[in-house]
């Protein structure tokens, strides 16, 4: 079956879900002047935002499966062997040109490690350039959905989610249509090469984020509406237990430098799955304890995969946007 052959389920699939009431203090990016682009040329769709270890940037892969940096205008960074393919250049097939999803860098080595959904988990050194292929499966299993990603600054080991391991990204909502249960959470460690399952027969893990006191993983769970910390020290580690039930769907989650964690939501549950006004919150400020702090609410600014809080700032990332949106803190 096609995702367009399950189109008509998704009102019925939301209609289940009813709204958790949940009481926070809102914010619009929607009203005058809230809201600031740094538009993409002839691309779109800039889901993670990152700054290198100089804080120059902001760094974000885009649809046509390039990294780009911007320098008062958006720049090529880092690529794929295929960068060249006219398919590429032209923006048509991201399957074959690669997405690159989640990244972030590595504060003492400068290397950028990258999520691509399709390609695999890539990195490039501080100068940029053309991309290494570091995986493409993991214990025999080819990756199929590779997604979120972050970097222990403490040791240098790169975790990351693969969504699932039949269904592309391109079809998402099938992943949680289908309730798949195939995800898996992973770890890569530069120096050894070696390359760990630490959890698999998950749902839909999507962004993932080390804690602030690097004592375990929070792995947001998009078809559950959760966010599962995944304990990597201490006397727990490897295991999974629930952080926080959320009112809607989660994407990638950032650290804010107050202790806490943004997470971007797809939507709320109960809203249409195609992200349209009226204005709900797009993305929720969590505290160390999971406690809903604030959101901030759009209507037409959707799809919102990421924000990263950086200066003062949140700057904004998006699975479909030609833009990254900038707005105070």
């Amino acid at each position: 079956m096609k995702l367009s052959d399950l189109v008509p389920l998704i009102a019925i699939f939301v209609a289940f879900h009813p709204c958790i009431v949940v009481a926070y203090e809102t914010k619009s990016i929607d009203t005058p002047g809230s809201i600031s682009k740094l538009k993409l040329n002839k691309t779109v769709g800039p889901e993670s935002v990152e700054f290198d270890p100089s804080g120059l940037g902001p760094y974000t892969g885009v649809s046509n499966g390039r990294i780009l940096k911007w320098q008062g205008n958006w720049t090529d960074f880092a690529y794929n062997s295929m960068y060249r393919d006219r398919d590429c250049v032209e923006n048509r097939n991201e399957s074959k040109c690669g997405r690159p999803l989640g990244l972030r860098f590595n504060d003492v080595t400068g290397n950028l490690y990258v999520a691509d959904a399709y390609l695999g988990l890539l990195s490039v050194g501080p100068k940029g350039g053309l991309v290494d292929v570091l995986a493409t499966e993991a214990e025999g299993i080819p990756f199929k959905f590779l997604n979120g990603l972050d970097v222990d600054q403490l040791t240098g080991d790169v975790y990351f989610t693969d969504s699932s391991n039949h269904i592309v990204r391109s079809d998402y909502l099938l992943v949680v249509l289908s309730n798949d249960t195939t995800g898996r959470l992973l770890k890569y460690n530069p120096q050894s090469k070696e390359l760990t399952v630490l959890k698999s027969n998950l749902m839909f893990p999507n962004g993932i984020v080390v804690s602030h006191d690097k004592s375990h993983l929070l792995v947001c769970s998009t078809t559950l509406c959760q966010i599962n910390k995944f304990w990597i020290r201490g006397p727990k580690t490897g295991t999974l237990e629930l952080f926080v039930d959320l009112p809607g769907y989660p994407d990638n989650i950032t650290r804010d430098p107050r202790g806490g964690y943004w997470v971007a939501m797809s939507n709320l549950k109960g809203g249409d799955l195609a992200g349209a006004a009226p204005e709900h919150p797009v993305t929720f400020r969590l505290d160390q304890d999971g406690n809903i702090l604030e959101a901030l609410n759009g209507g037409l600014t959707t799809f919102i995969s990421e924000v990263h809080e950086k200066n003062g700032l949140l700057w904004i990332g998006s699975v479909s946007n030609p833009y990254v949106g900038i707005c105070s803190a």
